[in-house]
C-alpha cells in the first residue's frame, strides 16, 4: 500500500488533496489487482482517471505556481508534459485479460514511483523558491552556510551535508567568477564534483539507515532518486549558451532543495545509540 505521508504534504491545500486522491486510485486498483475478470475494466478506468489527473490537477497546480510568480513553473511543466506523454501512450483497445493484467502492474508500478519522485523532487519545493532580487551577493553567499538548524546530531551525515553546501556554493562562486570569459569547463567540473559527491553521500545516507532499520527509509530512497534525477537532467548545452542564467536557477533549486530535505526527512532520522 502507498501512503500520503507527512513528507509528501506541500502545505497547499488543494495540490495536497488531489495528490492523496490519486494515491487513493492507485491504491483501490492494487487492490483489485488479483481479482479475476476486472482487468480490462480496471485498466480502461485508471487510465481515465489518469488522463482526468493529467488535464485537471497539473492545470491546478501550474495555475497556482503562475499565480504566486513560482520560478520552477517551466520545470514543472517539463515534467508534467513528460508524464501525460506516457499516459497518453496507454493503448486499451482489444486488450485480452493476461495482456490486461500485465499492463495494469506495469502503469501501476510506473505511477507509483513517478508520483513520490515528482511530490518529493518538485512539488514539495512550491512556493519555497523565490525570483531572484536585487540582494548582494554577500548576502546570497550566506545561504550557503551550514548552520545549527540542519544538524541532525549523526556525525557523518552533518559533515556530509556540510560538504555539500560547499559544492554548490563552488558552483556559485564559479558562475560568479570575474574576468572569466567562458567558465563552462570549471562549471561542468564542479557540477561532476556534486553528482559524484552526492551519490556517495546519498549510499552512505542509505547504509546507516539500512544499519538501524530505519522504518522510512524507501520514502527516503525516493527522494534521493528525485534528486539525482534533477542532477541527470543538467543540460550541459544550456549551459554553454546561457551560463549564469542557468546556473543560477539550478543552484538555487538544489540548496533550497537540500535544505528542505534535511529539516523535513533528515532531522527524523534517529542517531545510533552507543
Amino acid at each position: 500500500m502507498y501512503e500520503f505521508t507527512e513528507d509528501c504534504i506541500t502545505g497547499i491545500e488543494e495540490i495536497d488533496r488531489e495528490h492523496e486522491h490519486l494515491f487513493q486510485v492507485i491504491n483501490e486498483a492494487y487492490g483489485l489487482l488479483n481479482t479475476a475478470n476486472k482487468h480490462v475494466v480496471m485498466v480502461r478506468g485508471l487510465v481515465k482517471e489518469l488522463k482526468k489527473y493529467a488535464t485537471v490537477h497539473f492545470e491546478h497546480e501550474e495555475a497556482y505556481m503562475n499565480k504566486i510568480n513560482d520560478p520552477e513553473l517551466p520545470r514543472q511543466k517539463r515534467e508534467h508534459e513528460a508524464f501525460t506523454k506516457k499516459v497518453n501512450e496507454i493503448y486499451i483497445d482489444d486488450l485480452d485479460e493476461e495482456k490486461s493484467k500485465k499492463m495494469l502492474e506495469d502503469l501501476l508500478l510506473f505511477l507509483s514511483n513517478w508520483l513520490y519522485r515528482h511530490i518529493l523532487g518538485s512539488d514539495i519545493m512550491i512556493g519555497k523558491m523565490k525570483t531572484e532580487n536585487t540582494s548582494s551577493k554577500q548576502s546570497n553567499k550566506h545561504s550557503f552556510q551550514f548552520t545549527q538548524e540542519y544538524k541532525t546530531n549523526i556525525d557523518f551525515i552533518d559533515e556530509e551535508h556540510k560538504q555539500l553546501f560547499q559544492i554548490i556554493q563552488n558552483v556559485y562562486d564559479v558562475i560568479h567568477m570575474e574576468y572569466v570569459h567562458d567558465k563552462f569547463d570549471r562549471i561542468v567540473h564542479v557540477l561532476k564534483d556534486l553528482k559524484s559527491y552526492t551519490d556517495k553521500h546519498f549510499s552512505d545516507e542509505e547504509e546507516y539507515m539500512e544499519r538501524i532499520r530505519y522504518k522510512d527509509i524507501e520514502v527516503q530512497r525516493l527522494a534521493h532518486r528525485a534528486f539525482i534525477e534533477k542532477l541527470n537532467q543538467v543540460d550541459l548545452e544550456s549551459i554553454d549558451n546561457n551560463q549564469e542564467e542557468y546556473l543560477e536557477e539550478l543552484i538555487n533549486f538544489l540548496l533550497e532543495w537540500l535544505k528542505n530535505h534535511i529539516l523535513k526527512m533528515d532531522k527524523k532520522i534517529p542517531a545510533q545509540e552507543g
